[in-house]
């Protein structure tokens, strides 16, 4: 009997083997998103709508109502229909961009190349259109139905009619109208704001003629047939501690055909963000900050004069305020809004009335308010996504507006949970994600918890030959903050052997590594390492988001320092594992991680024998104003932060393999950076490689993003393995 038993086991051994061995490998094609294969791997989704409380499916060529008990859907609109009764079946708009502005209404938003229309699918014809072109920047209102648009650098608004005025004349490079200012920090995307009822029209205007130009340059393309020189394509880019721009925030009032400016003050070393409206449309609300951003107050004017009425909150504090999010009147009362703040260590929202008086704090606790939702109105809740049960989690939440009373709503109280509203509020989508679940939609009622699996996405990766996922936590290097890690093991791991290891790393603010999505949010990059031998491991440090206000500042002044000490934590971790070789430990990282990068590759030079960074910061005096100055303050009041945090004089402890790659268009992190550091080299005698992608900015896109982790990994397979 034991023979048998012994013969069984070697046979069950040997078919193991060899299926693992019959499992398919990935390639970059299949990994990267520029890869020709890439969207066949990821996880299947749905693309869904609200018109009012009905959910529609959209495709390309069908729209199916959706029945939100039971998923059954029904044929709503094709693609064919809607070329028989706009006339033109050849030349039908596709569905894919769908929208319904009108919850009460059988109203489609439907674009083409030249125009955007409404068609009423109950009867069948389009009831209204506009000329739609190429522009810079663009807002449309759907109950004016008018048009806020930026071409050839200047505003323009376009009425119901069709009728369109230009607002300004003097737009150009220098001065920017209707776009996103302050470099995108402070929560803005965009410069065009509608009042509700689409009358009047805020919008930013940024004078940024005393700002330096950074010295970029387009290179021809390879069929250039002219063989024209290089191009200059300057960049205005204001460094910490330099001259910034000035912007000031006007108003177009649609029917007057009149335009004021917001009676702000003075618009130097201030930013302007979070630009609202009151319900009723003759209110503007701005949140001001000044430049040192430790002073934040949120101020309304008078949207038909310009004139300041009043300074509703301030908030500050000894490190820096940063505001994200504007503040949200409630739908059921036009007197009260909710406003998000961080002001008790954790972002949360509060209760205001109109003159600025808190009420009552809404949410409270160790815990963050990742989004605000929306509103259930009939039950005067107000629905969030927040980190309450878990750091690494994304939940989503009703809570009862007048008693505090916080409720969980999702599927399951697990995983990473993005979810789309219901114009009531009272149905949401729950599109999530969990370590073992590639994608889970389901259909909630928001007020009786009952919910329907609507869909599952198969796995994409089945067949394949898939490492192991693991997360877990270490103690930070001040030995009481939990930090969170995760770690991708070799594909056909065997704990007698020893592996290389990468440490991947970012560990700056306002993103993680580290969520219970899918495989932990691993990136693919990491698997296809894994199936080549390696072990990762990724740790959000100190300094990175969702964990409050003191978690993110405790790197405030002396940016890299304490994010290198949780890394080292890590890796002490890593070193009692015996399955690591600690003798062959790599690291990787892009922009902060590529400043993560060279600072452990430097700081730690007998730890890290290669080292691949992508568009490092090397000192943060050449960084932008707004996010340098928050963080480091500017070289001018913190010399001795800059001073330590640049790697400059650093270069001369580089001892292991180190290859820098940039875009040579990078307008984020420019190359100043990378080519002082190889300058230190030189001067040191120090040795790192270095590779460039002409034409490409902060990220390589398309196919040369296969190109670039090509060239990663053969960096790694040269060096380390």
């Amino acid at each position: 009997m034991k023979n048998f038993r012994r013969v069984w086991l070697v046979a069950v051994l040997t078919l193991v083997a060899a299926t693992a061995m019959g499992q398919k490998q990935f390639t970059l094609e299949d990994l990267n998103f520029g890869g020709t294969n890439y969207r066949n791997m990821i996880p299947q989704n749905r693309v869904l709508k609200w018109w009012g409380d009905q959910l529609v499916r959209v495709a390309p060529d069908t729209c199916w109502k959706v029945n939100l008990k039971n998923g059954k859907e029904t044929v709503m609109l094709t693609r064919a229909q809607l070329g028989r009764w706009l006339g033109d079946a050849a030349g039908a708009p596709s569905l894919a961009g769908i929208g319904f502005p009108y919850p009460d209404q059988p109203l489609a938003l439907l674009s083409t190349g030249d125009k955007r229309m409404l068609v009423d699918f109950k009867a069948r014809k389009c009831v209204w259109s506009q000329a739609r072109e190429v522009v810079q920047a663009a807002e449309w209102n759907a109950n004016s139905c008018a048009l806020a648009f930026v071409k050839g650098d200047n505003l323009y608004v376009t009425d119901a009619a069709g009728h369109t005025r230009q607002i300004t004349t003097d737009g150009s490079r220098n001065i920017v109208y209707g776009q996103a200012v302050h470099r995108n920090e402070f929560g803005i995307e965009g410069g065009l704001f509608w009042n509700s009822v689409g009358s009047r029209l805020a919008f930013y205007r940024m004078d940024q003629s005393m700002v330096t130009d950074y010295p970029l340059v387009n290179v021809p393309e390879l069929d250039d047939t002219l063989h024209v020189s290089a191009t200059p394509a300057p960049e205005k880019y204001p460094m910490a501690g330099q001259t910034s721009h000035k912007v000031t925030v006007g108003v177009y009032d649609l029917s007057t055909g009149k335009t004021v400016y917001l009676d702000a003050g003075d618009p130097t070393d201030r930013y302007f963000t979070n630009v609202s409206w009151n319900p009723a449309g003759d209110v503007v609300y701005v949140q001001e900050l000044n430049r040192d951003q430790n002073d934040c107050r949120l101020v309304s004017y008078d949207a038909i004069n310009g004139a300041r009425i009043a300074e509703l909150y301030r908030e500050s504090h000894p490190k820096y305020v940063e505001p994200q999010s504007p503040i949200v009147f409630l739908p059921w009362d036009s007197d009260k809004f909710i406003m998000q703040s961080q002001k008790d260590g954790y972002n949360h929202l509060y209760l205001f009335d109109a003159t600025g008086k808190q009420i009552r704090q809404l949410t409270a606790g160790q815990w963050v308010v990742m989004e605000l939702l929306g509103f259930d109105a009939e039950q005067k809740s107000v629905l969030i996504a927040a980190n309450a049960d878990s750091p690494i989690q994304r939940n989503i939440y009703k809570v009862n507006v007048t008693t505090g009373e916080r409720v969980l709503i999702d599927q399951g109280g697990r995983g990473w949970h993005n979810a789309m509203l219901s114009h009531s509020g009272k149905w949401m989508v729950d599109n999530y994600q969990e370590p073992d679940v590639p994608r889970n939609i389901a259909l909630v009622n928001t007020r009786d918890g009952a919910q329907y699996t609507y869909f599952k996405a198969p796995d994409p990766w089945q067949g394949y030959a898939v490492p192991e996922y693991r997360c877990g936590s270490i103690k930070a290097d001040d030995g009481i903050t939990d930090l969170h890690y995760r770690m991708v093991m070799p594909v056909d791991f065997d704990p007698a052997k020893k592996y290389p290891t990468v440490v991947y790393v970012y560990g700056g603010p306002h993103a993680h590594n580290v969520d219970a999505r899918w495989h932990y949010a691993s990136r693919s990059w990491e698997t296809y390492m894994a199936q080549r031998g390696y072990l990762l491991f990724i740790l959000d440090n100190r300094g990175s988001e969702n964990r409050g206000r003191d978690f993110e500042q405790a790197t405030f002044r002396q940016l890299g320092q304490v994010e290198m000490r949780d890394q080292m934590r890590g890796v002490d971790f890593l070193r009692t594992l015996q399955y690591v070789d600690t003798a062959r430990m790599g690291v990787h990282g892009w922009s902060f991680g590529g400043f993560m990068t060279i600072s452990l590759m430097t700081h730690y030079p007998d730890v890290f024998k290669v080292g691949v960074a992508g568009g490092p910061v090397i000192d943060w005096k050449w960084y932008e104003v707004m996010y340098g100055e928050r963080y480091m303050d500017t070289p001018q009041t913190n010399p001795e932060g800059y001073a330590l945090t640049s790697l400059t004089s650093k270069a001369k402890d580089l001892k292991g393999r180190l290859q820098i790659i940039i875009g040579l268009n990078d307008p984020t992190v420019v190359p100043q950076h990378a080519y002082s550091f190889l300058k230190a080299c030189i001067a040191a005698g120090t040795q790192p490689d270095f590779y460039v992608y002409p034409g490409q900015g902060h990220n390589m896109m398309g196919h040369q993003s296969v190109h670039l982790h090509e060239r990663i990994t053969r960096y790694f397979d040269d060096y380390l393995k």
